[in-house]
C-alpha cells in the first residue's frame, strides 16, 4: 500500500513502563506518556470475542503507521500505544514497503466484560 503523509489523520500517544527495583531484581512499573503525540494512520484488521473465566473478553487487532523518526524507531513492543481511549499492546514492528519513511505498528487492545 503506498501511503503518504496527508494520510496521517490521528495522534497517537506511546506509553512506556518506568523500571522500578523491588530489591530483588527489576519489576515494571506504571505506563507513562514518552515524548510528544505523533501523527499517525489507523486501520483494524480483525476483532474477536471469547469467554474466559465466565467473562466476556473482547480483542481488536490494529495495525497504525507512523513517520520513521529516532523517536519512533526507538519504539519496542515492550511499550505501549494510547489512541482515541484505548491502550493497546504492540506486538510488531516493521519497516513498510516506502522504507525510511514509515513504520508499521501491529497492536492489541482488549476488554473484559
Amino acid at each position: 500500500m503506498g501511503m503518504n503523509a496527508s494520510q496521517l489523520d490521528r495522534r497517537v500517544q506511546f506509553l512506556r513502563a518506568e523500571l522500578i527495583d523491588d530489591g530483588f531484581g527489576n519489576v515494571t512499573g506504571s505506563f507513562e506518556p514518552l515524548g510528544t503525540k505523533v501523527a499517525a494512520w489507523r486501520r483494524d484488521v480483525s476483532d474477536s470475542e471469547k469467554v474466559s473465566a465466565g467473562r466476556l473478553q473482547s480483542e481488536v487487532v490494529t495495525r497504525f503507521r507512523v513517520r520513521s523518526t529516532s523517536f519512533t524507531r526507538g519504539i519496542t513492543a515492550a511499550d505501549r500505544l494510547s489512541s482515541e481511549g484505548a491502550t493497546f499492546e504492540i506486538l510488531g514492528i516493521k519497516q513498510t514497503e516506502e522504507r525510511r519513511t514509515f513504520l508499521e505498528i501491529t497492536a492489541v487492545a482488549g476488554v473484559w466484560a
